[in-house]
């Protein structure tokens, strides 16, 4: 194979991957009102599913980074792909709520394999001033992944039961990792220009790194609302505002697929742009666009009638265009030695902090006031992310070519 084809090959793939990945996630999401009626459940046992999913997801995800640094990575992402996969296929034969929650958890530790290795075979693809456009193309999977799999559960679900759509989501993922045998695996560190010190190249080092720990952190807010709000706006539309809910899931997945190319492309070649002018850029974007998501957030749940819709669109655009700085940040905060344990880090502490609860939270304050009111849990932390990543600017890792 070409030099030159395979770097761009592999990431298809992986892109491709990580669509199936979130789709199978979030198919879930808009199913959850059937799922509520057939197993006669709470909201906040709705949101448990979600929880459930997460914790496994997170403490899977150190075990499974510390083998990505040591053995190879390509193989992890292949075994990860069939476990989720198949465990998605399964969820079409459960019969009761238990049953439903143990699969779901399932597809976390096959998920967990692919999160944490993936971004650091495409920091190995590719040279620093493109490596921000590549990880956003990548990470163009969580948000149109996630569009995906609401309007799969929301079309299929309507008409076909709840059930149908996760036969539907499991399949391909198989195909997809049998095609990654075929293409090699990178170096590691074949285009890393930033320092070599101990704080960015070992785990003891990791420990005290401020540039990742406040990247980790403003992702890990950003989670929480991004987690929170993406769980239920679908139930939202449909139970407050009276949006049918396979309309609901195929419009809110129509603006979340957009945005998730669109805003997310365009925000990580504004970052790679402004990396050229100062170190700390993938900081300072994110954080700038995270304050100002927060005012369309509010208006986003509060607007009625015409402008919901578009406030909505808006919302999301802001909320999205960070996903490739932010990300970008904490792969470039650590050399190619740790960068698949410290991605397990990140990903364990942003979970952790974030969308392993939130959906939960969300829910419980909903059974006691109102969905609404329970989103304003949202608003605080999406203020925090924009805190965290202004602060993280003054430690982002200095490239040598500029030292």
């Amino acid at each position: 194979m070409q030099p030159k084809l395979y770097p761009r090959l592999t990431l298809v793939l992986l892109t491709g991957l990580n669509v199936l990945n979130y789709i199978d996630r979030n198919v879930l999401l808009a199913v959850q009102p059937l799922v509520k009626n057939e197993f006669h459940s709470s909201d906040a046992a709705i949101g448990v599913l979600t929880s459930a999913f997460f914790f496994t997801y997170m403490f899977a995800a150190p075990g499974v980074g510390w083998m990505g640094d040591r053995y190879s990575r390509k193989m992890l992402v292949m075994i990860g792909a069939a476990i989720w996969s198949g465990f998605t296929l399964l969820t079409w034969l459960v019969h009761d709520y238990n049953e439903l929650l143990v699969r779901h958890a399932i597809v976390g530790i096959g998920e967990a394999s692919y999160a944490t290795i993936a971004p650091s075979l495409i920091a190995d693809l590719f040279p620093l001033e493109k490596r921000g456009r590549m990880l956003a193309i990548f990470n163009c999977g969580l948000p149109v992944g996630s569009a995906g799999g609401i309007m799969l559960g929301a079309y299929f679900g309507h008409h076909f039961g709840w059930r149908f759509p996760f036969m539907l989501a499991g399949i391909p993922g198989f195909l997809l990792a049998l095609a990654l045998w075929f293409v090699p695996e990178p170096p590691r560190g074949h285009f890393d220009h930033f320092d070599g010190s101990a704080l960015r190249s070992t785990l003891s080092g990791l420990a005290h790194n401020a540039a990742f720990w406040s990247a980790t952190m403003g992702l890990a807010m950003y989670t929480f609302a991004v987690g929170g709000l993406q769980v239920w706006i679908p139930t939202f539309l449909n139970r407050v505002r009276g949006v049918p809910l396979d309309k609901a899931g195929i419009i809110f997945g129509a603006i979340v697929a957009f945005n998730g190319i669109a805003a997310v492309i365009l925000g990580g070649w504004l970052g790679d742009r402004m990396l050229k002018q100062h170190d700390g850029a993938y900081y300072r974007f994110s954080g700038i666009a995270m304050f100002v998501a927060v005012p369309l957030m509010v208006l986003a749940v509060h607007t009625r009638g015409e402008l919901m819709f578009p406030v909505i669109f808006l919302a999301v655009f802001a909320l999205l265009i960070n996903t490739g700085p932010t990300n970008s940040a904490i792969v470039n905060s650590v050399s190619a030695q740790i960068r698949s344990t410290a991605l397990a880090v990140n990903v364990f502490v942003i979970h952790l902090l974030g969308d392993a609860f939130s959906p939960t939270l969300i829910g419980a304050i909903s059974d006691r006031s109102s969905l609404p009111s329970a989103f304003s849990v949202t608003y605080v932390a999406a203020a925090l992310s924009g805190i965290f990543l202004l602060y993280g600017v003054r430690f982002a890792p200095r490239l040598e070519t500029r030292s």
